[in-house]
């Protein structure tokens, strides 16, 4: 009698599995931008994304890398959302100062560093 394979995983992976999956996307999106394919790098991050909304390294990598191609707007929320998925973390909003700055919009810039600042201090 030959046995079967059956199948007793659930139809979507557990989390820690789905994170595992994102971290390897994202790896592979960084050795991209690495290789000097920042378009593709970014294609990439847009998809993971996507599958992966709360997935904050992907956020921030895309601010930076956007910024770099001149799409200032979307640059911009995505450096936003990682304040939205971590917003009690300073860097952060230093990460979307810094991103405002380079994209010309430097009253959003002061009141992101102010925030960084506050937190920073301990300030909630």
């Amino acid at each position: 009698m030959m046995w079967e394979p059956v199948s007793i995983l659930p139809c979507r992976l557990p989390e820690s599995l789905d994170m595992a999956t994102a971290h390897e996307q994202y790896d592979a999106a960084i050795r991209l931008k690495d290789a000097g394919d920042l378009p593709g790098a970014v294609e990439k991050l847009l998809e993971l994304a996507a599958e992966f909304p709360n997935h904050a390294d992907t956020h921030a990598a895309l601010g930076v890398y956007l910024q770099r191609l001149g799409r200032s707007d979307e640059a911009i929320e995505h450096a936003k959302r990682v304040c939205e998925l971590v917003p009690h973390d300073p860097f952060s909003f230093t990460q979307l100062s810094v991103i405002y700055v380079k994209c010309g919009r430097i009253p959003e810039a002061e009141d992101a560093r102010a925030r960084a600042y506050a937190l920073q201090a301990g300030m909630r």
